[in-house]
């Protein structure tokens, strides 16, 4: 084995371990499922803000975002920046203090258990949004695993299913032994991790390119790359206009944050609500910054490309760039072999930090909202916390088989599910907030009308092009409230206990 090889695998490794070890701590501190999925509602300011932020960021910080700008240039990148910044701010502005409220008020413990009880439907409600959060969440966590699969197949040259699948492996043992606690734990670590791995990255990229003005002038003549309303088209050389349309369904990127399950639940799960400015602040700061370092850094591939320094990479080889990055890195000696294993792990930390939160909400929804809400079965805390870490691993198999395609694209699978979640949870969450009148059948029929917009749009009208080819998120959203609003009103308004409900959260 290489030296260089030796250095990656020594960084590796130990981050691996440690996660591990994490996980080993806080399985003795799970008591109930109310500890297994939201940690007793204990945790800090920073680490409520970093685990978030480290869950929201899945694997397309590192390789989704680098690697569409290494295929197409500044615009696409930048206007999918901008709707996620915009959104986190918001989504920690306006949503998270009286959701923390809410759940504490109700008893809910999960996303679908919150819809249930504010809206009194234990049943129906609860069993839709339970299955939801199912079917978007295993295509959403089999794009980490394969994100991991990748890493190891491009710079070991392993088999790729075997990469995968030790990572799955990792992911699996620490969220099944340590549940919400270790994942939040973990994330909080992993953004750390995340940060230095971006800020290696972007000074080895800049200094063996020759300095900031040469990797702009080594992309500058390429048609649109450095534009805000074109594309680069790397096969043909040309630029495409990037045109209002475009730009405001890119910007609709930022309306899933308000149904994204794994970051709502650090809302519910934060100790002290009067410390949320402070982990809003801190959240989209370092939102706003890594992001802007990822763009950069495919902006800086490409330019490393054009010098000689690095092979051209095509179609979804280009999400590997910032592995590539390292690779030459490492090949400097033991020292920065090892520095690239920091960056390296930054990545395998990008993934985990979003499967862990992800199988976690997958696994309540089996066993808190279906086993017990929808079906009644009822067991012991010590039971509940069994049936949930085999749930974890159930479905964690299942989402090994999707991630089963090499040839996947993390940037597609994380969109489609971004936009499953934004459209379907993102709406009838702002209603039971903000809207005393919506009620129990406003928000079934916007779930199911969001969510059924989202696969028709995304099969159907967006192939047609043109002014069709808009993300599924937006239209999809839009017909949910439509929806949500026109079914409230057509029907019996809620009890007086719910009104009163709704009014002493608000008043609180």
């Amino acid at each position: 084995m290489k030296t260089s090889e030796i250095g990656i695998l020594i960084s590796i490794a130990f981050y691996m371990i440690a996660i591990i070890c994490i996980g080993i701590y806080y399985a003795k501190k799970n008591n109930d499922a109310g500890d297994f999925y939201l940690g007793g509602r204990k945790l800090g300011p920073f680490v409520t803000a970093m685990s978030a932020e480290a869950s929201d960021m899945s694997s397309y910080l590192l390789m989704g975002l680098p690697g569409l700008a290494y295929l197409s240039g500044v615009c696409d990148v930048f206007w999918t920046i901008v709707g996620l910044a915009a959104g986190t701010y918001v989504n920690w502005l306006i949503v998270a203090k009286r959701l923390r409220r809410y759940t504490a008020k109700v008893n809910a413990i999960t996303i679908p258990d919150f819809f249930a009880n504010r809206y009194r439907d234990k049943k129906m409600l609860k069993g839709i949004a339970a299955l939801i959060i199912i079917v978007f969440f295993v295509p959403y966590t089999a794009s980490g695993f394969a994100a991991c699969g990748k890493l190891f197949h491009s710079l070991f040259n392993v088999d790729y299913m075997t990469a995968m699948i030790i990572s799955a492996i990792v992911i699996i043992a620490y969220t099944t032994l340590g549940g919400f606690l270790a994942a939040s734990t973990t994330d909080f670590i992993q953004s750390i991790i995340m940060s230095i791995a971006l800020i290696i990255v972007v000074c080895f990229g800049v200094y063996s390119v020759g300095g900031m003005d040469q990797v702009i002038a080594n992309v500058k003549e390429l048609p649109g790359f450095l534009n805000f309303n074109a594309t680069y088209d790397a096969a043909t050389g040309t630029s495409s206009p990037y045109g209002i349309i475009t730009i405001v369904s890119t910007l609709a990127w930022g309306l899933g944050y308000f149904g994204m399950p794994h970051i709502l639940l650090r809302f519910m799960a934060i100790e002290d609500e009067k410390k949320i400015k402070l982990s809003r602040r801190i959240a989209s700061i370092w939102v706003v910054i890594a992001m802007g370092i990822a763009l950069f850094i495919g902006i800086m591939g490409l330019s490393m490309t054009q010098a000689g320094i690095l092979t051209h990479l095509e179609g979804s080889a280009t999400e590997t760039v910032i592995v590539e990055i390292a690779r030459i890195l490492s090949q400097n000696g033991i020292f920065f072999a090892i520095v690239a294993g920091v960056i390296l792990a930054g990545i395998l930390a990008s993934t985990m930090s979003t499967s862990d939160s992800q199988l976690l909400a997958a696994s309540s929804s089996i066993t808190e909202n279906i086993m017990d809400g929808v079906f009644g079965v009822k067991l012991s805390d010590k039971a509940k916390v069994i049936v949930a870490r085999c749930s974890v691993i159930i479905i964690s198999i299942i989402s090994i088989f999707f991630a089963a395609d090499p040839d996947s694209n993390v940037f597609t699978i994380v969109s489609f599910a971004w936009a499953g979640f934004g459209a379907t949870f993102g709406p009838i969450m702002l209603f039971a907030l903000f809207w005393k009148r919506s009620n129990k059948y406003g928000a079934i029929v916007g779930l199911v009308s969001g969510g059924a917009m989202v696969f028709i749009w995304k099969f159907l009208v967006r192939p047609l092009g043109g002014a069709w080819d808009i993300y599924e998120l937006l239209p999809a959203f839009i017909v949910a409230c439509v929806f949500n609003v026109v079914i409230s009103l057509l029907t019996k308004a809620p009890e007086q206990e719910i009104i009163d409900e709704f009014e002493s959260i608000k008043e609180a």
